[in-house]
Order: C-alpha cells, then sequence, then structure tokens
C-alpha cells in the first residue's frame, strides 16, 4: 500500500502541495491527472526519493521496489535485448554470482532464487515485450546506438515492464509510441501484477488500463474509483453539488449581514445583531469552484476547391529508388477525415510525405488543385522551433508584414497568451511548443491538414479542443495518432496500410483494436454473454446529429456544384471544335463532382441511420 500523507511542497516558492493525501492499495492501476504544471511529475519524484518533502510523509511497504522509466538509454553497443535484461537487476546479481559461487549451500539458493523470479524464462518474456513495442527479432539483436532517441525510450519502457517493480510509474509512457505500441502497453498494464501508477492525457488508456484516478487539483489529491470517463462524471457532479452549497451559504452570510447592518445601531436588536455577526464570523466558507478557463484552438477558414484536391493512380514511392508503396488508387476530397492505419514501419509516414509534396511520385500519377495549400505538423517539428525565439518572433518570420497586434491575437487563438508569446520556445512546456507548432501548421489556411501525433504533451482539455477544432474545420484531414479517442471522434474514413498498398479499412476501430491485439473475433463471438440492449448517451445522440448536419451540409454543396457544372457544360459555346480541350476539362470536373455526390449521399445515409438506430434505444 502507497500512503501519501499531509505533504506539502513548494519550488522556487510555488507551492504544488499543500496537506495533499491519498491511499492506494496493492496491486491498484491508478491514473494519475490534472492540467500541465500542477506537479504530477514532481510528485513521482518525491514518492522516489528524489525530492524531500518539507512536511508529511510517503510509505510505502519495507522492500518495496520502485521503478519508473529512464530519461535516456545509452546509445552504446549493449544490443536491445541484453538492455532490457539487464533492468533485471537482481536476476543480473545472481547470475554474476552463480558463475564464480563454490559453496554448494550458496549455489543451491542461487538456483532456487532463479527459479523463483522464472530466470530462465526471461530472455522469452523480454522479448516479447520489445515486440509489443514494436521491435522484431532482427532488430533486438541490433546495438542501442542503431537507434534514434525516441526509439531508445521504447527501450528504457520495455526495461522496466520487464523488471516488474512492485510500485510501477510511468510518466507519459504513450507520447512515444504509435497506435499499435500504445495499444499493447493498455492491454498489458491490464495484466500487470503489481501497483502501476500513470501520468497520462490518454484518454483511451486511462479507460481501459485503470480502475482509479488521482487527481491533482489546488494543490490536493482526491482518490477516485472508476475510469476516467467515471472521474469525469463524478467530477462534474461534485462540482455542481459545491457550486450549489457555496451559493446557499453565501444566501445565507447575506441575510444574516442584512439583519446585522440594519440592526446594529438599535438598541432593542444590538444582542440578536451581535449574535447573527458572530454566526457568520464562524461559519466555515465552502469556495465555489473556479472555472477553468476554455481551451481552444482557432483554425483560419479556407476557400472551398472543387473535389478531388488530391488525385493519385497507380502510384509508386519510396526512397533512394527503394519502392515502399505502390499501385496507389487514392482520391481525397476537402471535406475527407481519414486515419492512416498500419504496424510501424508499413509506411504511414511515407504516404504523409508524399501526399504534403515531401516525396514525390517514383512512378504513376498524383494530381493536386492548383490552388491547394496544405498544412503539415509532426512531433519532430515541435522540436526544430528556435528554442531562442518567442512565438511572437515565429510569427513575425511568418507573416513580416501582419502588425503586432494580430499576431497576438492568432497566438491567443492557440492558447498561448502575452506571457508565453514572449516567453523563448526553449523555457515554454511541451504542450505550449506543440500549440505553437500547430498554429504554424494553419497559420496560411490550408485546404489539408495533415497531423502526426498531434496530441503528444496535449492535455486532455486541450485534446478535446483540438477535436472541437478538427470537427469545425472545413479542409480535408490526414490523421497519424496513437489517440483512439481523437481517432475515433475525427476520422470518418480509415486507410490501411499494408504490405506496400493503401486501401479501404471497411471495419471500425475496436474491431481493429482487436486484431491488433491477436483477439480472436470468432472465439470472442461464440462465448460472449447475449448482448444488452444499451442505451445512446444524450452526447452520442448529439455527436450523430452533427454529422448527420455536416453530410447534409457537403450534399447541399455538391448539388451546387453540380448544378453550376450542368449549366457551364449546357452552353453550345463549348462544344465548338476550338474548345474541345476545355470541354474536356469541364466533363472530368462534373464526373468528379458526381463521383463525390455518390459517396456523400451513402455518408448521409449511413449517418441517418446510425443517428435513428441511436434514437430508438432512448
Amino acid at each position: 500500500m502507497l500512503t501519501i500523507s499531509n505533504i506539502s511542497y513548494a519550488v522556487q516558492g510555488r507551492s504544488l502541495f499543500d496537506g495533499a493525501g491519498a491511499t492506494i492499495p496493492n496491486g491498484h492501476k491508478v491514473g494519475l491527472v490534472g492540467r500541465n504544471g500542477t506537479g504530477k511529475t514532481t510528485l513521482f519524484n518525491i514518492i522516489k526519493g528524489e525530492l524531500v518533502l518539507e512536511s508529511g510523509s510517503i510509505t510505502l511497504p519495507s522492500r518495496a521496489r520502485i521503478g519508473g522509466v529512464a530519461q535516456e538509454v545509452p546509445g552504446n553497443d549493449i544490443s536491445l535485448l541484453d538492455s532490457v535484461l539487464a533492468a533485471d537487476t537482481e536476476r543480473a546479481r545472481l547470475l554474476a554470482e552463480s558463475d564464480i559461487a563454490t559453496d554448494p549451500n550458496r549455489i543451491a539458493a542461487i538456483q532456487a532464487r532463479l527459479n523463483d523470479i522464472d530466470a530462465w524464462s526471461a530472455e522469452a518474456r523480454a522479448s516479447s515485450i520489445l515486440k509489443g513495442l514494436g521491435f522484431y527479432s532482427r532488430e533486438q539483436a541490433m546495438p542501442c546506438s542503431a537507434f534514434s532517441g525516441g526509439w531508445r525510450m521504447r527501450v528504457a519502457l520495455a526495461g522496466v515492464l520487464f523488471a516488474q517493480p512492485d510500485l510501477l510509474l510511468l510518466d507519459e509512457p504513450t507520447n512515444y509510441l504509435d497506435l499499435e505500441g500504445a495499444l499493447w502497453l493498455e492491454n498489458y498494464l491490464v495484466k500487470y501484477p503489481h501497483t502501476v501508477i500513470i501520468i497520462s492525457h490518454d484518454r483511451a488508456l486511462l479507460n481501459r488500463s485503470v480502475k482509479a484516478i488521482l487527481h491533482l487539483e489546488d494543490k490536493k489529491l482526491t482518490y477516485y474509483t472508476g475510469t476516467y470517463d467515471q472521474f469525469a462524471r463524478q467530477r462534474t457532479e461534485r462540482r455542481a453539488m459545491q457550486a450549489s452549497l457555496a451559493k446557499k451559504q453565501d444566501a445565507r452570510k447575506a441575510h444574516l449581514q442584512s439583519f446585522v447592518d440594519r440592526f446594529r445601531a438599535k438598541a432593542s436588536k444590538a444582542k440578536q445583531a451581535q449574535a447573527r455577526l458572530k454566526m457568520i464570523e464562524r461559519m466555515d466558507m465552502i469556495a465555489a469552484p473556479e472555472e477553468a478557463a476554455r481551451r481552444v484552438f482557432t483554425f483560419p477558414e479556407p476557400e472551398e476547391l472543387s473535389p478531388p484536391i488530391i488525385r493519385i493512380e497507380g502510384g509508386e514511392v519510396g526512397y533512394d529508388g527503394k519502392t515502399v508503396l505502390k499501385h496507389l488508387d487514392l482520391r481525397i476530397d476537402q471535406d475527407d477525415r481519414i486515419a492512416l492505419l498500419g504496424r510501424n514501419g508499413q509506411g504511414k509516414s511515407t504516404l504523409s510525405k508524399l501526399l504534403s509534396d515531401r516525396l514525390r511520385c517514383m512512378a504513376g500519377k498524383l494530381t493536386r488543385s492548383s490552388k491547394l495549400r496544405i498544412g503539415y505538423f509532426a512531433q519532430h517539428q515541435v522540436d526544430e522551433l528556435y528554442t531562442d525565439e518567442t512565438p511572437l518572433q515565429h510569427l513575425q518570420r511568418e507573416r513580416s508584414g501582419v502588425i503586432q497586434s494580430k499576431l497576438r491575437a492568432h497566438l491567443a487563438g492557440f492558447g498561448l497568451g502575452p506571457d508565453q508569446a514572449d516567453t523563448a520556445v526553449g523555457h515554454l512546456s511541451g504542450g505550449q511548443k506543440a500549440r505553437l507548432s500547430l498554429l504554424l501548421a494553419t497559420l496560411h489556411a490550408p485546404h489539408m491538414l495533415i497531423l502526426d501525433e498531434p496530441t503528444n504533451h496535449l492535455d486532455i482539455e486541450s485534446r478535446e479542443a483540438l477535436v472541437e477544432a478538427l470537427t469545425g474545420y472545413s479542409g480535408a484531414v490526414i490523421l497519424v495518432s496513437h489517440d483512439m479517442h481523437l481517432l475515433s471522434l475525427v476520422a470518418d474514413r480509415l486507410w490501411l496500410i499494408k504490405d506496400g498498398a493503401v486501401k479501404p479499412y471497411e471495419e471500425d476501430l475496436e474491431t481493429y483494436r482487436k486484431e491488433l491485439l491477436g483477439v480472436d473475433r470468432q472465439k470472442e463471438k461464440s462465448t460472449r454473454e447475449k448482448p444488452r440492449f444499451r442505451q445512446a448517451s444524450r452526447d452520442e445522440i448529439l455527436f450523430l446529429k452533427s454529422e448527420v448536419r455536416k453530410n447534409e451540409g457537403r450534399l447541399e454543396k455538391l448539388n451546387d456544384m453540380q448544378e453550376k457544372l450542368a449549366k457551364k457544360l449546357s452552353d453550345p459555346e463549348l462544344y465548338e471544335n476550338s474548345r474541345i480541350g476545355e470541354l474536356e476539362t469541364w466533363n472530368r470536373k462534373y464526373a468528379e463532382v458526381m463521383e463525390a455526390l455518390e459517396r456523400a449521399e451513402a455518408l448521409w445515409i449511413t449517418a441517418e441511420e446510425k443517428l435513428e438506430a441511436a434514437k430508438a434505444t432512448v
């Protein structure tokens, strides 16, 4: 059991904890949540004994082992597998001692302990963990120095999971994982045999892998039983009750004060007035919960282009003459929301670079709308910001002719207020840097946004704001993300990249998750209990209504286009011999719009059917 008792701690005069406490039972999986900067990572450092408390205490069972991911795995010549095996220091020590021990009793004791800790299956277990995090057998034999810092962080994570400490502390573990690795980790943590505390803004992980939430707010810790969604509901109810009680108390205080003010000077009422004044002084005032500043992203709206904005026919792409993806026949319209699925190394980044004009087609034909503007966000771009310049200076470089007040308004639209606007990027938080990179990617009102892991370093409120912004954005969106919550709310089409091909994935994200985890769908179906009738929530129905309206808007725009093109094609002058090339262009445009109209109608019908089905459950 981990017991946090009445702890207080400050950093440079700023109090992070003031009389905070919580108890976490053995074996529980807990998500530690709270706004960025409230002290979550500091709490981990306190638990690990790396920081000294001002007051209070943290207690664990004697001899309990605490484990967390090292900041970086050295880029040495030790293989990935050996690096992970070395993380179990007891096993490594016993094996080393067994090589030199001569006392028969000690040799027997060593062998008995090695059996107890299942030392002989260690290589298989370590290899399985590395595979789950994206390293195949050939790569596991390679030295750490052959991999980048992000991949070495995966090795560090594999090492601490393999060591199986009694208390596992994970700080944003999915930030350096792809979707497949994140799903594997979710599943692994559910089965982990000891206590786990996870700092995470990944809503899907907090809903699937933990059964309690430890919330850090106002320098206090509050323990909630249940998943993140359950915590969010409980907290909303708790805040509403607190606000109601505070309002009633304020009314009571105002009533008493009114009596005091009216009769304090009147001799016959003086005693009663004095008694009420003492009642006011004795009141233990209930503070109304502060409303958190709403997180927003403000994406500029692009003008509308005729569909498709990108078309690839018989495309082939790769590096240095080596093909990665081939036989590409893809079409993207301005209202598309596409998630790219596929295991690591299959070509998601390659396709993103092709679409964003960072790679050229090696064969086939790629056609872009002549006016197409593309916004591109990738995690490496956050690391490439100028650390000694401010966000305002970054914008001034991009928009040199724009007055400073407008640039500051742009920054404010991405949650970067006056203080952050004038702070060197090197001193900003990871989330603030990500916001600046998103702003730079959308600054010129792109018709298509390509987002590669956009939620890394963003807190939950910011992720929800990003979902809202993308839902309202009128351009195309191409998403690569390990955040299943984001994908499920934003994407309406799925493309699976596998074995050098890109194909539409006709199933849903939950099916894809099960496929990645190796769930036998037929076995699951045969053993599952008869499904219960599930009532659709109010939020689900509102979301489906929004989807229907969005699809109706698409149809309206496409019908307008079709009418204008039909009118153009009815012009007799267009059929004169001298204008035959122009006629072919307009005919092609008309065919493309009709194709888009057919697809939009199918999406609208599907959305209507889902809405009707959901309404039927209420």
